[in-house]
Parts: C-alpha cells; sequence; structure tokens
C-alpha cells in the first residue's frame, strides 16, 4: 500500500510545478502542433464506461516487462503527437539520447550516478500494449548506468523507465495526420531531473509538448467503482480510501480501509448495468461510503477532497502518481488513464 506524508505534499508540489515549467520553457511548439491541438474536439465525460476487461492483444505482451510496468509508482503526464516519429529509428534514438545525456551530464544537469559509471540508453517496444490495432505501439525507454568495473562484475543498474502508450485513442487519432504519432499517455519511474532531461530530448526532437497530469477527485471516484466492478480471482489487498481534511497549521488526511469483498458487494448493491459503469452508480457508490462512514465516525466525508483510491487492481493519487497492481486489468486502467491524456491535450 502506497503511503503519503502529509507534511511533504508542498515540497512535492513545488517540484512538480518546476518540472512543469521546465518542460513549458523547453522549446516553442511549431505551427503545425499548435494545429493539431486546436483540431482535436473533446467530448465531455461521458456518462457510462465499460468496465475494465482483459484484452485479447494483451496475448503478445512480453511477460517479463509486463512484469517489471506492475508494483512501481509511476508519474503521470500528458504528451501531444510526436512528429516524424519512427519505430524503425528506436536504435538510432537510443543513440542520440545517449548522447544528450551525456552532454547534460557535462553541464552538470542531467543523471546523478558518480563517476565510475557510463550512461547507456534503451528503446524497446511494448507489443500487445494497446487497446485496438489502431493504436499506436507503446514503447519503453530506460536510463542505464554501466559500470566501468571488469566484465565478469558489470552490472547494469536501471536509473530511470519510462514508457509511452495510446490504449483506445480513437478520439485523437482521428484528428492528426499520418506525420504524427499518438502516444498520449506517458509514464515515468526515477528521478524528476532524468524525466526533465528526457522530455527536453523528445521536445526538441519530435516537436511535442509534456504536461503533468493529475487525476482530480471526480476522476478518482470513477477509478474506485471501475476497478472494485473487476472481477478478481484473488484479492491482494484492501478497498482504501484516502481524504484530505484542510485546515491548520496543516492538513489532515482521514484513512478508510475495507475489505475488498465488502466493498464489491456494495458495488453490486448498487450496480444496475450489465457490462458498464455509469456517473449514477458512481455516485450511489460514493455516497453509500460517506453514509456509512458518518454512521460511525459523525464526519461528512463530502466536505473533504478525495485524493488517493486503493484497490487490488491498481492505485492512484490525486498529485497524478499511479501503480497498477493487477496484469489482468492493466490495459483497462491504461484505458481510462488514456482518457484523460487525451482530454488534457489542449
Amino acid at each position: 500500500m502506497d503511503s503519503y506524508d502529509t507534511r511533504g505534499s508542498t515540497p512535492r508540489h513545488s517540484a512538480s510545478s518546476r518540472l512543469k515549467d521546465y518542460f513549458i520553457g523547453a522549446t516553442p511548439l511549431q505551427k503545425r502542433l499548435e494545429s493539431v491541438r486546436k483540431q482535436t474536439s473533446f467530448i465531455p465525460t461521458p456518462p457510462r464506461r465499460k468496465i475494465p476487461q482483459c484484452s485479447r492483444l494483451q496475448e503478445d505482451n512480453d511477460p517479463q516487462k509486463v512484469a517489471f510496468l506492475l508494483h512501481k509508482q509511476w508519474t503521470l503526464y500528458s504528451l501531444t503527437p510526436l512528429y516524424k516519429f519512427s519505430y524503425t529509428n528506436l536504435k538510432e534514438y537510443s543513440r542520440l539520447l545517449s548522447a544528450f545525456i551525456a552532454a547534460e551530464k557535462q553541464k552538470g544537469l542531467a543523471v546523478e550516478v558518480g563517476e565510475d559509471f557510463n550512461i547507456k540508453v534503451t528503446f524497446s517496444t511494448l507489443l500487445g500494449m494497446k487497446g485496438t490495432q489502431r493504436d499506436s505501439e507503446a514503447f519503453l525507454v530506460q536510463i542505464l548506468s554501466k559500470s566501468q568495473l571488469p566484465s565478469e562484475n558489470r552490472e547494469h543498474k536501471v536509473l530511470w523507465t519510462g514508457w509511452f502508450c495510446c490504449i483506445f485513442g480513437d478520439s485523437l487519432l482521428e484528428t492528426v495526420s499520418e506525420d504524427f504519432t499518438c502516444v498520449p499517455l506517458f509514464l515515468a519511474n526515477g528521478a524528476e531531473t532524468n524525466t526533465a532531461i528526457v522530455g527536453t530530448w523528445f521536445q526538441k526532437t519530435f516537436d511535442c509538448y509534456f504536461s503533468p497530469l493529475a487525476i482530480n477527485a471526480f476522476n478518482l471516484s470513477w477509478m474506485a467503482a471501475m476497478w472494485t466492478a473487476c472481477k478478481m480471482d484473488q484479492y491482494m489487498a484492501a478497498t482504501e480510501f484516502l481524504w484530505s481534511v484542510p485546515c491548520s497549521p496543516q492538513s489532515l488526511d482521514i484513512s478508510y480501509a475495507i475489505h475488498p469483498e465488502d466493498a464489491k458487494a456494495l458495488w453490486d448493491s448498487v450496480h444496475k448495468t450489465p457490462g458498464e459503469v455509469t456517473q449514477e452508480e458512481v455516485d450511489l457508490f460514493m455516497d453509500c461510503l460517506y453514509s456509512h462512514f458518518h454512521r460511525h465516525f459523525k464526519i461528512h466525508l463530502s466536505a473533504t477532497r478525495l485524493v488517493r483510491v486503493s484497490t487490488s487492481v491498481a492505485s492512484a493519487h490525486t498529485d497524478g502518481k499511479i501503480k497498477i497492481l493487477c496484469h489482468k486489468y492493466l490495459i483497462g486502467v491504461l484505458a481510462y488513464l488514456t482518457e484523460l491524456a487525451i482530454f488534457q491535450i489542449d
């Protein structure tokens, strides 16, 4: 279970703001990309969504790579389409990004690895990480440190990982030309300095634009409902909610943990639409939780702010952090995150 320290929230928020400013100011967008964003039409939040299911395309997944992506905390970003990106040039991109990082390291701005390490960057595809055949292929970028010790003692240490994907991204794919590759969801794990360096290189190379992707309380409620609705072979964790209560001198957090089978029983009692989740059901599900909590503790959670949800499927925090826990519903989780990322590209 993720743990969040309220006292540390302000510094983390400041760091995220600096990172956003770094990305935005790194390179101006070209007119053609600005045109793409203006032409993209976004629909309001739909009143209903399908309950996440296992995609047939997941059969092509590399189990080792998928296992690497699970149980890690990822920071979310939205990303505008990449101009003139080619999957046939991944090896060349690895070389170019490695050289860029090395140059930044000489300036004292890049990765913190010490004098006994060299930097290596790898690009690789994530086969099967898509919702439909139309979606762009997902790909993984890693920064590795390679020790200069003798070969028998040499090890590669993963310093930073980022991956780009598009799951059911038709609303964006239909608005761009073939010159653009749509991977609107970017997930990063590692030091923010490394994320900034990689983001700068992508922006300069492909005229794209990164933006931190926060998750508001409304979308966290949808996640809680959709993930509770998922049928699990085995529950690995409690269903947990975290609310923030603004007060002085510092905010107060309220944690509410429910046995996952009880949460599923509650969901089944309000769920009326087979295979789908509706806005009405989400509201009723959350209202039942609020009423139960008030009955026992006389606290109105509706006056607080939902900041985190955690289930056996995944956990998500309002500051744009996510941890995916279940391989079966990986595509379903990414589909909703892709929807949020596309909505933010404006």
